[in-house]
Protein backbone atom coordinates (compact mmCIF):
# COMPACT_ATOMS: atom_id res chain seq x y z
CA UNK A 1 0.00 0.00 0.00
CA UNK A 2 2.86 2.37 0.80
CA UNK A 3 4.44 1.60 -2.58
CA UNK A 4 1.23 2.52 -4.39
CA UNK A 5 1.02 5.80 -2.48
CA UNK A 6 4.64 6.68 -3.32
CA UNK A 7 4.13 5.89 -7.01
CA UNK A 8 0.94 7.98 -7.08
CA UNK A 9 2.73 10.97 -5.52
CA UNK A 10 5.64 10.68 -7.95
CA UNK A 11 3.26 10.44 -10.91
CA UNK A 12 1.30 13.47 -9.71
CA UNK A 13 4.50 15.50 -9.66
CA UNK A 14 6.33 14.04 -12.67
CA UNK A 15 3.56 14.04 -15.30
CA UNK A 16 2.85 17.81 -15.28
CA UNK A 17 6.58 18.55 -15.34
CA UNK A 18 7.09 16.21 -18.30
CA UNK A 19 4.08 17.68 -20.15
CA UNK A 20 5.43 21.23 -19.78
CA UNK A 21 8.88 20.05 -20.87
CA UNK A 22 7.39 18.49 -24.03
CA UNK A 23 5.32 21.61 -24.76
CA UNK A 24 8.35 23.89 -24.41
CA UNK A 25 10.20 21.66 -26.89
CA UNK A 26 7.41 22.10 -29.43
CA UNK A 27 7.39 25.87 -28.90
CA UNK A 28 11.12 26.06 -29.59
CA UNK A 29 10.59 24.11 -32.81
CA UNK A 30 8.00 26.70 -33.90
CA UNK A 31 10.21 29.69 -33.22
CA UNK A 32 13.26 28.02 -34.82
CA UNK A 33 11.27 27.38 -37.99
CA UNK A 34 10.11 31.01 -38.04
CA UNK A 35 13.67 32.26 -37.60
CA UNK A 36 14.90 29.98 -40.38
CA UNK A 37 12.17 31.11 -42.81
CA UNK A 38 12.88 34.74 -41.92
CA UNK A 39 16.56 34.25 -42.81
CA UNK A 40 15.53 32.75 -46.16
CA UNK A 41 13.24 35.70 -46.82
CA UNK A 42 16.05 38.15 -46.09
CA UNK A 43 18.47 36.24 -48.35
CA UNK A 44 15.85 36.31 -51.09
CA UNK A 45 15.42 40.07 -50.62
CA UNK A 46 19.19 40.64 -50.83
CA UNK A 47 19.30 38.76 -54.13
CA UNK A 48 16.11 40.14 -55.71
CA UNK A 49 15.30 43.41 -53.88
CA UNK A 50 11.76 42.17 -53.17
CA UNK A 51 10.02 39.55 -51.02
CA UNK A 52 7.51 38.45 -53.66
CA UNK A 53 8.07 36.18 -56.65
CA UNK A 54 10.26 37.60 -59.41
CA UNK A 55 8.01 37.25 -62.44
CA UNK A 56 10.28 39.11 -64.86
CA UNK A 57 12.76 36.22 -64.81
CA UNK A 58 12.36 33.07 -66.89
CA UNK A 59 11.50 30.84 -65.17
CA UNK A 60 9.84 32.75 -62.35
CA UNK A 61 11.97 32.93 -59.20
CA UNK A 62 9.77 31.85 -56.31
CA UNK A 63 9.81 33.63 -52.98
CA UNK A 64 10.48 31.29 -50.01
CA UNK A 65 6.85 31.91 -49.04
CA UNK A 66 5.69 30.33 -52.30
CA UNK A 67 8.44 27.77 -52.91
CA UNK A 68 7.22 24.19 -52.27
CA UNK A 69 10.84 23.11 -51.70
CA UNK A 70 11.04 25.47 -48.71
CA UNK A 71 7.61 24.78 -47.23
CA UNK A 72 7.68 21.68 -45.03
CA UNK A 73 5.16 19.63 -43.16
CA UNK A 74 5.77 19.90 -39.44
CA UNK A 75 4.21 17.32 -37.12
CA UNK A 76 3.07 19.76 -34.43
CA UNK A 77 2.54 23.11 -36.18
CA UNK A 78 1.95 24.88 -39.48
CA UNK A 79 4.31 27.51 -40.83
CA UNK A 80 2.89 30.06 -43.26
CA UNK A 81 3.19 33.50 -44.79
CA UNK A 82 0.23 35.80 -44.35
CA UNK A 83 -0.73 36.36 -48.00
CA UNK A 84 -2.41 39.67 -47.19
CA UNK A 85 0.86 40.94 -45.68
CA UNK A 86 3.23 39.70 -48.42
CA UNK A 87 4.30 42.60 -50.62
CA UNK A 88 7.52 43.57 -52.39
CA UNK A 89 8.77 45.25 -49.20
CA UNK A 90 6.92 43.53 -46.32
CA UNK A 91 5.96 40.08 -45.03
CA UNK A 92 4.47 38.44 -41.96
CA UNK A 93 5.41 34.86 -41.07
CA UNK A 94 3.22 32.77 -38.77
CA UNK A 95 3.63 29.52 -36.84
CA UNK A 96 0.45 28.00 -35.39
CA UNK A 97 0.33 24.81 -33.29
CA UNK A 98 -1.94 22.07 -34.59
CA UNK A 99 -5.05 21.30 -32.53
CA UNK A 100 -3.77 17.74 -32.00
CA UNK A 101 -0.40 18.85 -30.57
CA UNK A 102 0.38 19.18 -26.87
CA UNK A 103 1.12 22.85 -27.58
CA UNK A 104 -2.32 23.44 -29.12
CA UNK A 105 -3.18 27.13 -29.08
CA UNK A 106 0.40 28.37 -29.36
CA UNK A 107 1.05 30.90 -32.13
CA UNK A 108 3.97 33.14 -33.04
CA UNK A 109 4.69 35.73 -35.73
CA UNK A 110 7.67 37.65 -37.10
CA UNK A 111 7.76 40.30 -39.82
CA UNK A 112 10.30 41.98 -42.08
CA UNK A 113 11.35 44.38 -39.30
CA UNK A 114 12.05 41.39 -37.01
CA UNK A 115 9.10 42.33 -34.80
CA UNK A 116 8.39 39.09 -32.95
CA UNK A 117 5.05 38.50 -31.27
CA UNK A 118 3.35 35.78 -29.29
CA UNK A 119 -0.24 35.64 -30.52
CA UNK A 120 -1.37 32.53 -28.65
CA UNK A 121 -0.36 30.18 -25.83
CA UNK A 122 -0.90 26.50 -25.23
CA UNK A 123 -4.48 26.22 -24.06
CA UNK A 124 -3.64 24.12 -21.00
CA UNK A 125 -1.27 26.83 -19.69
CA UNK A 126 -4.09 29.27 -18.98
CA UNK A 127 -3.01 32.89 -18.58
CA UNK A 128 0.69 33.65 -18.83
CA UNK A 129 2.42 36.66 -17.24
CA UNK A 130 3.63 39.09 -19.88
CA UNK A 131 1.23 37.85 -22.56
CA UNK A 132 1.02 40.33 -25.39
CA UNK A 133 4.71 41.07 -25.17
CA UNK A 134 6.55 41.90 -28.35
CA UNK A 135 8.74 38.82 -28.12
CA UNK A 136 8.43 35.04 -28.26
CA UNK A 137 7.35 33.77 -24.85
CA UNK A 138 8.41 30.16 -24.39
CA UNK A 139 7.74 29.47 -20.71
CA UNK A 140 4.61 29.16 -18.68
CA UNK A 141 6.12 31.56 -16.17
CA UNK A 142 6.32 34.23 -18.88
CA UNK A 143 9.27 36.44 -19.69
CA UNK A 144 11.20 36.72 -22.92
Amino acid sequence: MITVAVVAILAAVALPIYRNYAIRGQLVAQTNALASLRALMEQFYQDNRQYTNVTTATPTILSPCNDPAVQKNYPTFTLSCASSQLTATTYLLQAQALSTAMSSGAAYTVDNTNAMATTGFPTNWGSVPGYGSSCWLLRQAGGC
